[in-house]
């Protein structure tokens, strides 16, 4: 029999979302956060910008607000946007109060960066590793708060559902893998706050580290929460091209500063997509590389440094010269080669503007999350305030949210199940979906490449179904399960959308709507395994 545990508020994922919770949370409650593998493990940790937030004189909430409507292409929230941008100075003030260092200029003043599709410089850094820096303040203060527990290693298998004892689809709590020793916990909270960042995994080329599987968007889904935008995954221009260099992401802040991409030949090329050329937002840049390396050929094209001073480029970005210098590469006397790669999901778990969704007790913030604020595509650096802003908001609406729970909560059972000794299983499963994902449901899509995708999808999910009913599971065959179905949401999502808006783009909608819609999508006939 599964461990019952009792907590106010459980947390799945340990980003920059889920921390910022806690720490809050923490203040009215006991909470526990649990993570897949270190609590570093994150996409925040991998975050190199920076948080956008109006700090300069030259600077508006106004132009904050109409920088990223452009971006998001009709498609965002309006009154989210406003709220985001407007609490933005005060989020950056609370980062500096937990301990978060952030670079500084001469005078002693914040250090303004700018990147892509921003007209102002307002992007608050720490060189050019802003994320981890985040990530080491959250945890130090976390570690020190006696409400909080964190369990690394540990993997949400599935929600705990009022549905399935007779009322509504309330969630209480969550079923949790200890991927270490194999046995499965019952977590039960008055609130269930999913924090599980995106879902870039789906996809065999993406900057996101490998914990990136959608599990908070395929649990919530299951559970029969609404979801939305799933369409929309942002593609990061620049990832490093090089065969060692994994994941390694090549910062918008590098075009900010006044990086040029440019062909292998040396030509320029993004003045034919856009006046804003190198500058211009992700989508029209990674659409136009993605054109350009189809049309020649090759494997990459280069983001050009070297007319900058080196001194500059090396202080500004001491992480990311160390790296490429590690790899052969000086950015300071050679063009970086890279290549696009998934980066981001604009969609997610739908919310409201505390980070409620539209199942009782439980809550979705930052990447997993489908707030309207980045619309059809994300401006560089609202992530991170995203997190901020709404992670702030649900610890407040949490607090006085009554426990819901049944009298007696039904433990994990494994059945029939036995223990697989055929793995390879799921790592093919894996393989194959990401790569297919790629192909057809990319940065350039179709109808014909998407049914391809549908199809594929399909089979595919049923032997994983099947595998998972007959073995004992593991941290890896509940990602698979996950990715599968997340894949399978966005290519559905992908399919309804008869346009081309933001990062969907497809051949046989080329032009865009009149006017503007969200996607939505929810298992309407009640919670399913």
């Amino acid at each position: 029999m599964s461990e019952v545990v009792e907590t106010d508020y459980l947390v799945i994922g340990s980003g920059i979302a889920g921390l910022n919770f806690a720490l809050l949370a923490a203040e009215h409650g006991r909470v526990v956060v649990i993570t897949k593998k270190h609590p570093a493990d994150t996409n925040t940790n991998w975050a190199q910008g920076g948080v956008a937030a109006v700090l300069a004189s030259d600077d508006s909430f106004e132009q904050h607000v109409s920088d990223t409507l452009t971006a998001g292409d009709g498609l965002c929230d309006r009154k989210v946007v406003e709220l985001c941008v407007t609490e933005g100075p005060v989020q950056v003030q609370r980062l500096l109060d937990i301990g978060v260092r952030l670079a500084r200029d001469d005078k002693g003043q914040l250090d303004l960066g700018r990147e892509g599709a921003h007209t102002r410089h307002r992007v608050v850094h720490w060189e050019d590793v802003t994320g981890r820096e985040i990530q080491r303040a959250l945890l130090a203060a976390v570690a020190k708060h006696p409400n909080i527990t964190i369990l690394d290693g540990h993997i949400a298998v599935d929600l705990l559902s009022m549905a399935k004892y007779g009322g509504d689809p309330a969630c209480f709590g969550a079923y949790v893998l200890d991927a270490n020793t194999g046995r499965v916990s019952t977590i039960c909270a008055r609130a269930t706050v999913l924090a599980t960042g995106g879902t870039g995994k789906v996809y065999i080329y993406t900057s996101n580290p490998n914990v990136a599987t959608g599990d908070g968007v395929a649990m919530a889904y299951r559970l029969g929460a609404a979801c939305g935008d799933l369409e929309f995954v942002q593609f990061h221009p620049t990832v490093l091209y090089h065969p060692h260099a994994g994941s390694f992401l090549i910062s918008e802040a590098l075009r900010g500063e006044g990086g040029v991409l440019k062909l292998a030949t040396g030509e320029t090329f993004m003045e034919k997509y856009h006046p804003m050329k190198s500058l211009a937002s992700r989508d029209i840049v990674a659409r136009a590389i993605d054109n350009e390396l189809k049309k020649s050929g090759a494997d990459c094209v280069f983001l050009d440094m070297t007319h900058l001073d080196p001194a500059f480029v090396r202080g500004r970005f001491p992480n990311i010269y160390e790296h490429c210098l590690s790899l052969g590469i000086d950015m300071t006397k050679q063009p970086i080669p890279v290549v696009p790669a998934a980066h981001y999901m604009c969609g997610g778990v739908k919310t409201d503007e505390h980070g409620a969704t539209t199942v009782r007790g439980l809550y979705a913030i930052g990447e997993c999350a489908f707030t309207g604020l980045h619309g059809a595509n994300r401006l560089a650096s609202n992530s991170l305030l995203e997190g901020m802003v709404f992670s702030t908001h649900a610890a407040a609406a949490v607090r006085d949210l009554p426990r819901t729970r049944p009298s007696q909560v039904a433990p994990w059972s494994y059945g029939g199940a036995t223990d697989s000794n055929d793995a390879i299983v799921v790592s093919l499963n894996w393989d194959e979906i990401r790569r297919f994902m790629w192909s057809y449901v990319g940065i350039v899509r179709s109808d014909k490449r998407m049914e391809r995708a549908r199809r594929r999808i399909e089979i595919l999910r049923d032997e994983i179904r099947e595998y998972y009913m007959d073995f004992k599971i593991t941290s890896d065959l509940v990602e698979l399960r996950n990715l599968a179905l997340v894949a399978h949401l966005i290519i559905e999502s992908a399919r309804r959308r008869k346009e081309s808006r933001g990062l969907h783009f497809t051949l046989d909608y080329p032009d865009k709507l009149p006017e503007a819609h969200h996607s939505e999508i929810q298992l309407t006939d009640g919670p399913r395994s």
